[in-house]
């Protein structure tokens, strides 16, 4: 099984930048995409951003388009989310996972994802 392990979240004032890793534990190479998903208090959980581990196509989601930047690193076997001129509404806690996502049925073992805080 291929365990996940975000890290990276903390408090950034708003217009600040932080950058989130998810590390995994084994090759991604049998995987297609991987994505960052995150979720605010009383919202659902949405796909923010996502990169195709071979060709490494990013997609993200409109709120985030042009603030946020995801990269993989496969030698590394990490997925990153640059995040800069952050917003308010960027708080939520933040995790990766595939896409769509996996769990241990599937042989993925999600991370316990890290928490963003966007506050002056």
């Amino acid at each position: 099984q291929v365990r996940l392990v975000e890290s990276g979240g903390g408090l950034a004032q708003p217009g600040g930048s932080l950058r989130l890793s998810c590390k995994a534990s084994a090759s991604l190479y049998t995987i297609n995409t991987m994505g960052w998903y995150r979720q605010a208090p009383g919202k659902q959980r949405e796909l923010v951003a996502s990169i195709t581990v071979h060709s490494k196509i990013p997609y993200y989601a409109d709120s985030v388009k042009g603030r946020f930047t995801v990269s993989i690193d496969n030698a590394e076997n990490t997925v990153y989310l640059q995040m800069d001129n952050l917003k308010s509404e960027d708080t939520a806690h933040y995790y990766c996972n595939t896409v769509p996502p996996r769990d241990a049925t599937y042989g993925l073992l999600p991370g316990q994802g890290t928490q963003v805080i966007v506050s002056s």
